[in-house]
């Protein structure tokens, strides 16, 4: 028995492909649906593009017959429109809320008899759904198992003879377990845990010591082993794709940009920085905000001033007198002056080419999988991407921790010789931000 997928608005929003996504089913578009994709056709952005492009396979889809009697898609199922006036069942709902007009033509079709499912990212329409009686699901298509997302790292205990050669040799053949590339391993004596050693795979059979020239990015080190594993990847010039996950606190963003101008200012092997950041305000908006683009910015981009405001103080904390604070501004001041660090709204960066960059995406958990993958695909010869973000603080609100664009990089892009990924575990900003994170 076919199933019957009734799509609410925001999944078209979300993959423009969702419509393919049902083989052998029938999927079905409420009325409602294009009407609430036409006015999301003239937006700018990509809630915009992925309605013009909906609307644009769907009026390629007319050629096969009429869309208010179902056409055949390639994948075997079949794609109708639903027109809800006059047809549907009165669920008892407001008919006047859009949404509840998509779930009246759901609940139409189930008390017909036919196998619906109704498919939202919005969790309160599903709830509604479900009263209802109706079968809820979310897209599920570019969703990854958070609980088990790749770590980047592992601990593995050995006998003392295996770190012994390690030391000895500066390497040690893996036996025992598959590696993926570029990640890493605790090697822990079998019988005295404290007994240790970090190693590093490229080629998933020989593990590797860590360069001891990373040991310090920009005047900074490494307050844990997560961090160091961190400055290893973004360090390496051969690894062209790093992400890094990890809560509030754990220094993402700051050893980011610490490596970011270690490589670019004093080694020379980028030409600039980019920095970047999703436009999504943390509770609610504060409207309009006066200036030009780089005045707007500012504000959104506050968070990598004050990194650099504290790298370019040599790592230390400012001191209260007013010329070093005055000094550190100017450091700052110029590198932005010069173009060695530029900040741009990732609204204008598709379409664009970036050759020899360093490009650091922050909170990049706010991102759909489809415009992570826009940002990469902007990569030109000799860039370094860099994606950071927590997955536990989403302002996106039809993303979750399993359906974001940072987690579904990191699982889609495992295995890739030119991919590193760490999570950072341990809160280093201060005791209470770690009290924070862990407690509230």
């Amino acid at each position: 028995m076919r199933k019957y997928f009734v799509l609410d608005t925001n999944v078209l929003l979300h993959n423009a492909d969702s419509i393919n996504s049902f083989a052998d089913n029938v999927v079905v578009l409420p009325m409602s649906v294009i009407e609430e994709l036409d006015k999301f056709k003239s937006h700018n952005d990509e809630l915009g593009r992925n309605a013009r492009r909906v609307i644009r396979q769907l009026d390629t889809l007319r050629a096969k017959g009429r869309l208010g009697e179902g056409v055949d898609l390639d994948n075997g199922g079949i794609l109708k429109i639903f027109t809800e006036k006059g047809k549907c069942v009165d669920p008892g709902l407001d008919m006047h809320v859009p949404d509840n007009r998509i779930l009246a033509v759901a609940y139409t079709l189930h008390m017909q008899g036919e196998k619906v499912i109704f498919v939202s990212k919005d969790i309160n329409a599903r709830l509604k759904a479900d009263a209802l009686g109706l079968g809820v699901m979310d897209f599920e298509k570019q969703k990854v198992n958070f609980d088990e997302l790749y770590q980047g790292y592992r601990e593995v205990e050995v006998p003392a003879a295996v770190l012994d050669e390690f030391y000895g040799k500066k390497e040690v053949a893996v036996e025992g377990f598959e590696l993926l590339p570029n990640e890493f391993v605790l090697l822990q004596d079998e019988k005295e845990p404290k007994h240790t050693a970090l190693a590093r795979t490229r080629n998933a059979v020989t593990l590797l010591p860590l360069n001891p020239e990373n040991e310090t990015v920009w005047n900074i080190r490494s307050r844990n082993k997560e961090q160091r594993m961190a400055m290893e990847l973004l360090m390496d010039p051969d690894i062209q794709l790093v992400t890094m996950v990890g809560q509030a606190g754990t220094g993402k963003t700051l050893i980011a940009i610490a490596a970011a101008l270690e490589n670019t200012v004093r080694h020379k092997r980028y030409d600039r920085i980019l920095v970047s950041r999703p436009i999504i305000p943390l509770g609610k908006d504060i409207g309009f905000l006066p200036g030009d683009k780089d005045e707007k910015l500012a504000h959104w981009m506050q968070p990598i001033f004050d990194n650099l405001m504290y790298l370019m103080g040599d790592g230390k904390e400012r001191k209260e007198k007013e010329g070093q604070s005055e000094s550190t501004r100017q450091k700052v001041e110029r590198l932005l002056n010069s173009h060695v660090v530029e900040l741009e709204a990732l609204t204008y960066i598709r379409g664009r080419s970036i050759p020899r960059q360093y490009v650091i995406v922050d909170e990049a958990q706010n991102l759909t999988p489809h415009e992570v993958k826009t940002i990469i695909s902007r990569a030109g010869e000799g860039t370094k991407m860099v994606l950071t973000g927590d997955p536990y603080q989403i302002d996106n609100p039809y993303l979750d921790s399993s359906s974001n664009g940072l987690t579904y990089a990191v699982e889609r892009m495992k295995g890739q010789p030119f991919h590193g990924h760490i999570t950072l575990a341990k809160s280093e900003r201060s005791p209470l931000a770690a009290a924070a994170a862990s407690y509230l």
